[in-house]
């Protein structure tokens, strides 16, 4: 076997990968013509990263409530939410719920750490996008001001971050969080309500059958969105109507005006106020008509029916449409730690995202297309990154496991090289695998230039080719285990390929690390810094 291909994809987003750390300034003085480039405490620092990374996928902890999240896994995980959407991400904070329960109870678990991660994942996504498009909203409503006067100031938590948390305390913060949110919510929902209630009167100055009956109905409306506010009602809502029980065959004004109470009502509590006023205006029409003309008082609430029906399915798209651009707003504007590679900029994305949520103004088709471009843009990115460094985990955790140095670099056009000498391949032939735009390619080198080769190199050729098909199937299986879905295809059969051994290419497990215990060398590992605060701010 002289080369193979593959396309490797993410299968399972695993909790614990973080953002690679930078490499070390190279100088070019020192690069040496041939071998391996020795960095000695870089190298070590980049060793340790690598197989400590590999060792935690690989021999993963039993119990998932110990993991912690990774920073790259953290800000993938939150681009799978934005991608998905708020309602889908319902039935992830149900599941985040359920295993929070069954921990509670000692209950064996049948989800992978990684399935219970990403449910937790997406349930903190929704609660800060519900959370900042709460926020926006009262901001847009204490400054147009409103008869009720100022909305209350929401009293919530600051965002979910839960990249170095262990899933048992997020899920904790979660549930405390959800709680804070919803009495948040109900408190602007009653405000909200108060202010449509401006445009729900009829024309007489003083009504108290007329004013009970709309409070009632109000209130009963209020109860009903906060109850469909919950995860486990949203992850199976379908989109809400307005009553639909038929208006009474025979009206008299006192019905007219109880039937009308119960339509407005029935508003969302987030309803348009110029959709509110027409249901208002044909209600006032129905009770106007209701002495004189009962036939026409009935096509009067059923409009007023109708323009409420619109104004809910209006309220719960605008809401929706909220919530999903503080989702998308907060993974485009994410920082990377410091330290790592940023990842590219979407100022045109977050400018729009920025003013639909101060000004409440709606993104136009085209401006959502553009939105959904850069989300998906830096899901792409961030997953290329996940799978190079699940790559170079994979050949770590081979050097590991069979012995022999590997190294790492990445040269002009790949997004990694990655070279690897088995044990008693030295010095004449290595294995190298390069990824380049998602195309990862594992070839059997041989240090020298292009020529012809005596029988027995190529014997010895053959033989190392033969050896790689087995290294193949182990690379398959590491991977597997790492969360990558990944199948080699063999392209060439003979022969090995000429190289330099180590171009370009960082020492992760040199020989300075062969006189120590491998023991030895995973304590310390365990005990470096695997991120770093920036700013004093928390954030890792």
């Amino acid at each position: 076997m002289s080369s193979g291909l593959a396309l490797p994809t993410i299968q399972v987003i695993e909790p614990a990968v973080y953002f690679p750390p930078p490499p070390p300034p190279l100088d070019p003085q020192a690069l040496p013509h041939t071998g391996m480039l020795h960095l000695d405490d870089a190298a070590g620092q980049a060793s340790a990263h690598l197989a400590d990374a590999a060792g935690q996928a690989v021999h993963q902890a039993a119990d998932a409530a110990l993991q912690v999240l990774g920073s790259l896994s953290g800000v993938l995980l939150v681009g799978r939410a934005a991608l998905l959407g708020t309602r889908l991400l319902a039935a992830g904070a149900v599941r985040a719920a359920e295993e929070q329960r069954c921990l509670e109870r000692r209950q064996r678990l049948a989800a992978t750490a990684a399935e219970q991660w990403e449910a937790a994942a997406f349930a903190a996504a929704r609660f800060n996008a519900r959370r900042g498009a709460l926020l926006a909203r009262a901001a847009r409503a204490a400054a147009h001001g409103g008869p009720p006067g100022p909305p209350p100031v929401p009293d919530v938590p600051p965002p979910l971050a839960p990249v170095g948390e262990r899933l048992a305390d997020l899920r904790q913060e979660l549930a405390r969080a959800e709680e804070a949110l919803r009495h948040a919510e109900e408190r602007q929902a009653a405000w909200e309500q108060r202010r449509l209630t401006a445009l729900l009167r009829l024309d007489e100055e003083r009504d108290d059958d007329w004013q009970r009956a709309l409070r009632e109905s109000r209130q009963r409306a209020l109860r009903r969105f906060t109850a469909e506010r919950t995860a486990d009602a949203e992850a199976r809502q379908l989109p809400r109507q307005a009553d639909a029980r038929r208006v009474p065959a025979a009206l008299d004004p006192e019905e007219v005006r109880r039937t009308g109470a119960e339509i407005l009502g029935a508003l969302d509590p987030y309803a348009a106020a110029d959709t509110a006023e027409l249901a208002a205006g044909a209600v006032r029409d129905a009770v106007r008509r209701a002495a004189d003309d009962p036939r026409r008082a009935r096509i009067h609430l059923t409009e007023a029916r109708k323009f409420v029906r619109d104004a809910n399915k209006q309220a719960q798209e605008t809401r929706e449409a909220q919530e999903r651009a503080a989702l998308h707003h907060d993974f485009l504007s994410y920082a990377t730690p410091e330290g790592v590679e940023d990842l590219a900029p979407a100022p045109d994305a977050v400018a729009l995202l920025r003013r639909t949520l101060d000004e409440g103004t709606p993104l136009t088709p085209a401006e959502r297309e553009l939105v959904e471009r850069r989300v998906e843009e830096r899901q792409r990115a961030l997953e290329a990154i996940y799978i190079r460094e699940r790559c170079a985990d994979a050949v770590a955790e081979l050097a590991r496991r069979f012995g022999g140095p590997a190294g790492a670099g990445r040269p002009e056009g790949q997004d990694i090289r990655l070279d690897w000498t088995p044990e008693g391949w030295d010095p004449d032939h290595w294995l190298r695998a390069t990824l380049t735009g998602g195309r990862l390619r594992v070839a059997t080198m041989y240090r020298g230039g292009p020529g012809e080769r005596t029988p027995e190199q190529r014997a010895l050729d053959d033989a190392r080719c033969a050896e790689t098909l087995e290294r193949l199937a182990e690379f398959e299986e590491i991977t597997g285990a790492l969360g990558l879905d990944l199948e080699f295809r063999v392209e060439r059969t003979e022969g090995a390929v000429p190289g330099v051994l180590g171009e370009n290419a960082l020492v992760l497990d040199g020989p300075a690390e062969a006189g120590r215990p491998s023991g030895a060398r995973r304590d310390e590992r365990r005990e470096e810094p695997r991120h770093r605060t920036v700013d004093g701010d928390g954030r890792r």
